[in-house]
């Protein structure tokens, strides 16, 4: 029983720094969260500068959190950490697609594919609140391209059509992409026809007084 003893406290001692770890994982996913959030609401803002703050800090507790959990691989790949990450990766995709550059790939992001995936699922919804932004300004252009990236991301998920374990559930964002995918085709179309009617509408006036002033 003594030999018992021993094995009972080293389990406690393990599960101690363990606990330990989670808290401090636990509060570091928050605070990643909270800046990814910022970032986005800052890009929609087209405040980039302050973007690419929030994401820097992001990196940092990234780095920290792959530190930490080096050798707590069951934390690590717990779902409140994963899912931060997913958060940063959306962020990350939606600076890049509405800046119009180079997408990051998963290695640049140091992200699991699962996770980039996710994260690219998410950003197709932040697209298209970006795209009925452009079109509340009469950017119907910019709509269009960022519409064509929500074809692409789409065009994308749809093809990963392995088991939910492999994705984490890939197979659920992916009809959720398609959704919000068409609901804005819809509404750009809707637009681009309005904007069209009332263009003719306009020449029809010109016309109409052109000849009355003869």
């Amino acid at each position: 029983m003594d030999h018992l003893e021993e094995t009972a406290e080293r389990i406690h001692a393990h599960f101690e720094i363990a606990t330990a770890v989670r808290d401090r994982a636990l509060s570091q996913s928050r605070t990643l969260t909270r800046h990814c959030a910022h970032a986005i609401r800052a890009v929609h803002r087209e405040e980039w500068e302050l973007a690419s703050e929030h994401l820097a800090e992001c990196r940092q507790i990234i780095a920290s959190l792959r530190q930490e959990l080096a050798d707590h691989p069951e934390i690590f790949y717990a779902g409140y950490t994963q899912d931060a990450l997913k958060e940063y990766a959306e962020a990350c995709l939606v600076y890049a697609l509405v800046q119009n550059s180079k997408l990051p790939s998963p290695e640049s992001l140091d992200l699991e594919y699962a996770t980039y995936l996710q994260g690219l699922a998410e950003a197709a919804g932040e697209l298209r609140r970006r795209c009925l932004d452009c079109l509340l300004h009469g950017e119907a252009q910019e709509a269009e391209r960022l519409l064509h990236h929500m074809d692409d991301i789409y065009g994308v998920l749809v093809t990963m059509d392995y088991p939910d374990a492999i994705t984490g559930g890939l197979r659920r964002l992916t009809d959720i992409v398609r959704g919000v995918t068409e609901r804005t085709r819809g509404d750009l179309t809707l637009s681009l026809r309005q904007q069209q009617l009332e263009q003719s509408l306009a020449r029809v006036e010109q016309q109409l007084k052109d000849l009355s002033s003869k």
